[in-house]
Parts: C-alpha cells; structure tokens; sequence
C-alpha cells in the first residue's frame, strides 16, 4: 500500500499529495507520469509525476476533479493509502540526458495552463538547479485557480503569471506573454508548453512564427498508460505514435493538433455519465 503523507487543496477541485513510492521516486525523472489505482477495483489513472523527493522516498501528484475516478482520488485523506502506485512510465524530458555544461548554456521557456503547471513544476526545477537560465509564463482562468505559484518562483529567473480576468499579473493569455517577450528581443535555445490540448495548439502557431523550438506533453490523452487500450494514439510527423510508451512529449511542430483534440473528446459522454453516478453516490 502507498500511504498518503500529505494532502493539500491548491483549489476547491484541484488536489495535492505527497505519496510514499520509494522505488518510484528512486529512479523517477522530469516528463515521466505514474499511474495510480484507489483500490482493488478502482480505474488506473496516469497522473504526470509534479515532484519526487529520493531521499525522503516520496512522489508527489496534483489532481483535478473532472471525472469519476478523479474524485475518488481527491476523496482519499491523509494516512490513507492507495491501492498501487505504478512507475516511472513514459520517456523522461530529452534535456535529461544533457551535461551540467551544455545545461548552463541553454535558455529555456516553458508556458505552462492550468493543471499543467504542476509537470512543468519538477522540470524547472531539474533545470534550474542544473544552472540553466528559465522563464515560466503561466495562466489560468483567474487567480484562484492559481497553482505552485510560490514553488514556481523559486525554480525560474522571470515567472509571468496570465489570467483570464486579469485578477493577476496580465490579463490575456498566455500565447500574449510568449509572443510580447518575442517581439521585445527575448531569445530562448527551448521552449516547452504543458496544458490543455487546445492552448498548446495556439502556443505552437504562435511559437512557429518566432522559429522557436517547441515541445509539448501529450499527458492528456493517456487512459491506460500503457499503449494497449490505443487511447493516446495520435499523429507525429505523419506516423501514428502512441503518447504513452513513446512520449509523453513529443516535437510540437509535428504533432497533428487537430486529431489530438478529436480522440481527446472520444469518452466525453462516458466520463459525464460515470460522474453523474459518482456525484448521486456521494
């Protein structure tokens, strides 16, 4: 059993835990995602791994509450455990395997929406420990649905914050913020943008025009996590890749958005039923 030893809610629907893996957090890297099963008969849920702690034998999550099995995740306490905890899975971020001395050469960028600000978290942070010289642009929809803000800052040069409402930093978008520090002279050797499929895609087209290179994480599109159930099959650079044993990230510029987005809304009325009953449940 895999213990929870911290809980905390960053928003009423989005959840943070620190989990007890320690053969996870041994071997575990940036970009790679776990999966997590409440109980014995509970979905396996592929969750991108925010933090791991080697020392302490700790993995930590973030999880939002926009399905079934998702709140059955949240509902667990502090001092619970779950049923499995699998991982690492998934190919690690590719900057992984670049010496101290070409990391402190690098200038990167990521651009962060929503829940993907907490995979970007533990990538930063790997960098710029590293001594690499980062920049994080992040936006969400207002203020309150900020996340890890003051974790963020800790691990970048510059964090840009981007809302919706302008209830902070600026109001607009986070495509906005990438193309202003483009236009004002900001010169970045990597980019990466971790969000929903449909922000990613407009950080793509706005990226192209600035030649900046650019990955993205195609994590929303895993269900099993291991390339059987064929969920998170989409098109990179004309060849049907699987997101799961092959990515999660993969060179933005090649990956077909278009078809991304569709698969993505496949289970869509499934995922609403399976709530509806979860929620009449209790």
């Amino acid at each position: 059993m895999y213990e929870i030893l911290v809980k905390k809610d960053l928003t009423p629907t989005i959840t943070m835990m620190e989990v007890s893996a320690p053969r996870l957090a041994a071997s575990a890297q940036p970009g790679q995602f776990l999966i997590v099963r409440t109980d014995e008969n509970g979905e396996r849920v592929p969750l991108t791994v925010c933090d791991y702690d080697k020392e302490r034998g700790s993995v930590t999550i973030v999880t939002q509450k926009v399905g079934a099995s998702s709140r059955k995740i949240c509902a667990l306490e502090q001092g619970e455990s779950f049923q499995d905890v699998s991982g690492p899975l998934g190919r690690p971020s590719e900057f992984v395997g670049l010496s101290d001395e070409e990391i402190r050469e690098k200038r990167f960028i990521f651009i962060a929406g929503g829940l993907g600000t907490a995979p970007v978290y533990p990538q930063a942070k790997y960098l710029y420990s590293r001594g690499a010289k980062v920049d994080i642009i992040v936006g969400a929809k207002s203020a309150d649905m900020l996340i890890l803000e003051e974790e963020m800052s800790k691990v970048c040069d510059h964090l840009y914050i981007c809302t919706d409402d302008g209830s902070k930093g600026m109001k607009g978008l986070v495509t906005e913020k990438l193309a202003q520090l483009c236009e004002a002279g900001q010169k970045y050797d990597q980019a990466v943008s971790i969000g929903p499929m449909i922000m990613m895609k407009f950080v793509t087209m706005t990226a192209k025009k600035y030649d900046l290179p650019l990955v993205v994480s195609l994590n929303t599109l895993m269900v099993d996590g291991t390339g059987m159930c064929g969920a998170c099959r989409v098109t990179v650079g004309g060849k049907v890749r699987f997101a799961c044993v092959e990515g999660p990230e993969f060179d933005a510029y090649q990956v077909d958005f278009d078809e991304a987005l569709r698969r993505q809304a496949m289970y869509k009325s499934q995922e609403v039923e399976a709530d509806h009953k979860c929620r009449i449940r209790g």
